[in-house]
């Protein structure tokens, strides 16, 4: 009874948060079924794309694994990763949401001290998780069956959506046992997505290609990562379950991990200890930007490193790609979708630095959130209770996250050009110095939104600030991709930010996010003066 009633708290409270989820990965899924339709039609055009992918497997960081030209499994070649993606997203947030954060603000404490014990708020938070990826993995298997789709693997497809997600529930609630605080176990978590992720994509480049170059066979490496397992499912050609069952189990003991951990260690305690602070404050303390900064540096140099290594992948793979567009026209179509910019190394480092725009974007949300953060665990009225006004004080936060936007886009630009020394193309450069500067405006956004949200609805910062980055990032990835109208994939900042024309800065939107932003950081300022403390999560 007492698991129950907590199940109900929780389904309670993140109705709202579940429901943007589980929606968002149906209406992606979707979203793919009508863009392979409109953008690659014919059985022919398919297969020259699978063809440009086995002579460039690089392509497969961001995409599948390759099982066929039919239209069924050449749409989950392009969707699957990042369904399952979403899943794994949903469930680490909802792990340590309903763990380590309630251990940080007490209430942990409080649930422990009734007959409900440790145990069953963790249990609770299983349950919710595995109710959460059922609901999101039958939405999937009804998008792909309502759509004509073969219902064997419609299911295959929806269980390994849900598959991977039941993984990542285990693996935050480990993480949750291993950090001391729910942003550590919040970028645990994420870093073994994005290196999974990566591991599944490096495993498949590395993999064999069949003699018609159509499927591809994935390396050992491949099978180290759960979005491998899922891929390897083979949705629609192959329809293996037996994949999806090394999820479910890994799942099945990571939450038992979990279990077992639980009762070692104290309430609000941790197996990894904090690093101890310094006996004396560093100088920069004395003002509260340097808080700020000292929060945040870890985390922006991890996003600068993606963007590092994001502008190097921009340039140094451009000359294969226009090598490729040459002789595969389906692969030029591809790009164009993508890029208005003539030239096939241009749109290439365009599409990258899209990418590092998002990281970029995701360094000023994290930045700024930390307010929220700091709001909520009780360490900001401290700070305000010293000669500190309010706007100072969020000042500090947007100063800290505009900084890390410039950051991100200039290792983008750094990477670029380290990239081109071996292609010897100083041109390319110049289209990524471009290009870093428009995805830094879109960037920008971002960091206001944030900033604006949390001075108006502090308690919807984070999910809220979180589902507006992968809603733009979604746009701007697949929206052309898909058949979506211009005005809806222009939309996201992301799409919209000043770009490259033939060598030229073309603004395109770029006036109007510029505008926005001042906008919207000044308001936050301003509104900041008067508002009040919402310490309560």
């Amino acid at each position: 009874m007492t698991v129950a009633a907590l199940l109900r708290q929780r389904l309670r409270r993140d109705w709202l948060q579940l429901t943007l989820w589980i929606l968002g990965t149906a209406a992606l899924a979707a979203s793919a079924v009508s863009g392979v339709e409109q953008s690659y039609g014919t059985l022919q055009d398919r297969q020259e794309v699978l063809v440009a992918v086995m002579a460039n497997p690089v392509i497969m960081l961001f995409r599948g694994l390759p099982s066929g030209a039919e239209r069924e499994a050449f749409t989950l070649f392009l969707i699957l990763p990042f369904l399952a993606m979403m899943a794994a997203f949903m469930s680490s947030f909802l792990a340590v949401r309903h763990t380590r954060a309630e251990e940080e603000l007490g209430r942990a404490e409080l649930v422990s001290a009734t007959p409900a014990g440790r145990a069953a708020p963790t249990i609770a938070t299983i349950l919710h998780g595995l109710i959460a990826n059922a609901v999101l993995g039958a939405l999937v298997f009804a998008v792909y069956a309502g759509s004509g789709f073969a219902v064997g693997g419609s299911a295959v497809a929806g269980v390994a959506s849900a598959a991977v997600g039941v993984v990542f529930l285990g693996v935050a609630l480990v993480a949750a046992q291993l950090m001391r605080t729910s942003r550590g176990a919040n970028s645990l978590s994420v870093w073994v997505l994005i290196i999974t992720f990566l591991l599944s994509g490096i495993g498949n480049a590395l993999g064999t290609p069949s003699d018609d170059l159509q499927r591809i066979e994935s390396s050992w490496v491949t099978w180290l990562s759960p979005f491998g397992w899922a891929e390897n499912s083979r949705p629609f050609a192959d329809d293996a379950w037996w994949p999806l069952v090394l999820c479910l189990a890994t799942g099945v003991v990571l939450t038992a991990v979990a279990l077992v951990l639980q009762p070692l260690r104290d309430v609000g305690e941790s197996f990894i200890a904090q690093r101890p602070g310094r006996l004396y404050a560093h100088a920069s303390l004395s003002a509260p930007i340097g808080l700020v900064w000292l929060l945040s540096r870890g985390s922006l140099i991890g996003w600068c490193v993606g963007g590092l290594l994001t502008g190097a992948l921009s340039t140094s793979l451009a000359s294969v790609i226009s090598e490729l567009g040459t002789d595969i026209p389906a692969l030029q179509n591809v790009l164009s979708a993508l890029s208005d910019n003539g030239s096939l190394a241009a749109g290439m480092v365009i599409i990258f630095f899209l990418i590092v725009g998002v990281l970029a974007a995701c360094a000023a949300v994290q930045t700024v959130s930390r307010a929220r953060q700091e709001e909520a665990h009780g360490t900001a009225e401290l700070v305000l209770a010293q000669p500190v006004g309010r706007v100072r004080w969020l000042g500090g936060y947007l100063v800290i996250a505009f900084a890390g936007v410039l950051a991100v886009c200039a290792s983008g630009v750094l990477g670029a050009w380290l990239g081109s020394l071996r292609q010897g193309d100083a041109d390319l450069v110049s289209d990524a110095v471009l290009a870093g500067f428009g995805q830094a405006v879109a960037a920008s956004v971002f960091l206001a939104i944030t900033a604006f949200v949390f001075v108006v609805a502090p308690r919807l910062t984070i999910a809220l600030a979180w589902i507006l980055v992968l809603g733009g990032l979604m746009l701007g990835l697949f929206g052309a991709l898909f058949g979506l109208p211009d005005a809806v994939v222009n939309l996201s900042p992301f799409t919209s930010a000043p770009t490259v024309d033939a060598g030229e800065l073309d603004m395109k939107g770029g006036w109007w996010l510029l505008g926005a932003t001042a906008v919207l950081a000044g308001g936050a300022l301003l509104l900041m003066r008067r508002r009040q403390l919402a310490t309560n999560g």
